[in-house]
């Protein structure tokens, strides 16, 4: 006898739970830094969301207990005295997760996630708070997946509300941030569909299905060593498709055909690789220099990074009569002071305005000369401009300026630092936060850049230097000439150190001076053998000259640099 089947209907927890009928907690932070075990909560808004319809929304001022920076003021505007009247976390966190109903069944939500909860798990953690489990979406990642740099040049929340013109932008306050990220997750549920994703565990499992092209295509890493080196995907016609480094070649390959793999962009071009070529390095400096030099080389149309150093923006003080500050694309024998390079064109003009603030350089491009005079413009009148066109100012005069100029951009950034520093107190005390704000940009921009470039400089001006890393049992060694690295190798513990060194200095790449900070290698190549060089155990066996910074330079100014990064 056969029991018959009784059909049975299937539940909603069988189904999945339509992302119609979730309820989605919005959250975004302000907070007085960027790490949880060292910075607090200056305010918290959430907005909570069914249906596609906010049913609530969560908004409090919170007293950090520690000091606010002055560039967190600057950002979000918030003061110690909006905060002092205001409750502590430890008051807040029972009243947040009263209202975000955690653990059953909600769903979290966060731009850029691992930050605002990071800190809210913290405070938890901190005053004996359970964390419930709960499922976090964060927009960065799906925004990413679902919306192309095509459309969009970045996935931060103000430029993805933007582009998908939510009436909510966000302003650095956590309930308007948050409200803008509701908009932006709607717009992004709308897309999701043709995905044929409906479900909040579709959503939870969309960015961990490898495609069937990675999965077919995994074969590829089996013949992968497990060594430092660098990697090259091709095509069916041996082209370059991308350029990668890692520690453990066969591991970072087969990664790529994993589940782990999330961005639209690369598993776009695993549709499209048919070989994998590894190339073993000895150490992994070497690798990090190879891969930027290949890119360089080859383009590859998947690589994004370090592709065009040649575009790359500098800011020079030209060698003329009259000097003035110009934007270029090229480093030239010319004994013109340089800084840079810049990560955008726009970054250039900010540091540019730095120095026209402090200093009374003409900004026009006329020539013009003593014997003949043209008309002044209208900076003359405002005072920014000595009006060497005129004649107001002597040839003399005017060259005080360009080499008070040229000093702070290779020497004694203090000026720069005074001048514009002095006129963000003046704004800052008026109130105008964001014309404050406006300058503080510009003097970061400016010491970022001459920063980096009188770091380049001091290297590039070494004719050899020889340095050494334990790496286990044996030593790294490299050999650095004019800023470029010549040579690399692993020196076994038995092996003669004299000797060794001898060797690989007489067989590694001559390398000849030339002008600027960057002349013989690229920027990023020299910050890869900067940043080793300065890491922890490094010794330097040996340096053709005095390695020095100036000790005025922008780089005692590194805080001011870090809060102008940090603030943008």
């Amino acid at each position: 006898m056969v029991e018959q089947q009784v059909p049975v209907q299937g539940t909603l927890d069988d189904l999945g739970t339509p992302l119609s009928q979730a309820t989605f907690v919005v959250v975004d932070l302000e907070t007085t830094g960027s790490r949880a075990d060292g910075a607090g909560i200056t305010e918290i808004g959430a907005v909570k969301v069914r249906g596609g319809e906010v049913v609530g929304e969560f908004a409090t001022l919170v007293n950090p207990g520690v000091a606010i920076p002055p560039f967190i003021t600057l950002l979000t505007g918030i003061t110690q005295a909006m905060v002092a009247p205001a409750p502590r976390i430890e008051s807040v966190l029972p009243a947040f997760l009263e209202f975000a109903q955690l653990g059953g069944g909600t769903v979290l939500v966060a731009h850029n996630a691992p930050f605002d909860i990071g800190f809210l798990k913290s405070a938890c953690a901190h005053h004996g708070f359970d964390w419930p489990a709960v499922h976090v979406v964060d927009t960065v990642p799906l925004a990413r997946r679902l919306v192309t740099r095509d459309e969009v040049p970045n996935h931060k929340l103000g430029t993805l509300a933007g582009y998908f013109g939510v009436p909510d932008q966000p302003t650095h306050r956590a309930l308007d941030d948050a409200r803008a990220t509701v908009g932006v997750l709607h717009h992004l549920f709308e897309r999701l569909g043709s995905f044929g994703i409906d479900t909040v565990e579709e959503l939870r499992g969309f960015r961990s299905a490898p495609t069937a092209a990675q999965r077919g295509k995994r074969r590829l890493a089996d013949g992968v060593p497990e060594a430092p080196g660098v990697y090259v995907f091709t095509d069916a016609k041996g082209d370059t498709l991308y350029v990668g480094k890692s520690r453990n070649l066969r591991r970072r390959v087969r990664s790529y055909f994993t589940a782990g793999e999330t961005r639209g962009r690369i598993r776009e071009m695993i549709a499209l690789v048919e070989g994998v070529t590894p190339i073993v390095c000895a150490t992994e400096l070497e690798a990090e220099v190879r891969e930027l030099r290949m890119i360089g080389e080859r383009k590859p149309p998947y690589n994004r990074r370090s592709r065009n150093p040649e575009r790359a923006n500098w800011l020079k003080l030209t060698s003329e009569a009259y000097p003035r500050l110009s934007i270029v694309r090229t480093v030239r024998d010319d004994d013109a002071p340089y800084i840079g390079p810049f990560r955008s064109a726009r970054d250039a003009e900010l540091a540019r305005e730095a120095l026209h603030q402090t200093f009374r350089l003409r900004q026009c491009t006329h020539r013009f000369s003593p014997a003949r005079p043209i008309s002044a413009c209208v900076l003359a009148q405002l005072g920014r401009c000595g009006a060497p066109c005129d004649g107001r100012e002597s040839p003399e005069e005017y060259a005080a300026h360009a080499h008070a100029a040229h000093t702070a951009m290779t020497l004694d950034a203090s000026p720069v630092v005074a001048a514009v520093g002095a006129h963000i107190a003046g704004l800052a005390a008026e109130l105008r936060y964001e014309e404050a704000a406006a300058h503080r940009d510009r003097l970061a921009a400016f010491l970022t850049a001459a920063a980096r470039s009188q770091r380049l400089t001091a290297l590039a001006r070494l004719p050899q230097l020889v340095a050494a890393r334990r790496a286990g049992a044996a030593w790294e060694v490299h050999v650095v000439r004019y800023g470029r690295l010549a040579g690399s190798a692993v020196m076994a513990p038995s092996a003669d150190p004299v000797a060794f060194v001898d060797a690989l200095t007489r067989t590694a790449e001559s390398v000849e001076p030339g002008p600027g900070p960057a002349p013989r290698a690229g920027a990023a190549e020299m910050e890869c053998v900067l940043r080793w060089l300065e890491s922890p155990g490094v010794r330097l066996v040996e340096a053709g000259s005095p390695w020095t910074c100036p000790v005025n330079g922008a780089e005692k100014h590194r805080d001011l640099t870090d809060w102008g990064r940090a603030s943008r």
